[in-house]
């Protein structure tokens, strides 16, 4: 990342719990789980995009 943004927003408690315990049992940061599944998202958008 060659600049990062910050920003705030809001989640049911059910998918708060959920994306905790992913990052927990992937030994990351609830930030960088919920990063990387966005990032992970836009790769398969991207791809998605570009197949004829």
């Amino acid at each position: 990342m060659d600049e990062e943004k910050r920003i705030t927003f809001r989640l049911p408690a059910d998918l708060h719990a959920w994306l905790a315990a992913q990052a927990k049992a992937n030994r990351r940061s609830l930030n960088s789980e919920i990063v990387y599944r966005l990032e992970g998202e836009r790769a398969a958008a991207v791809a998605d995009a570009e197949s004829p």
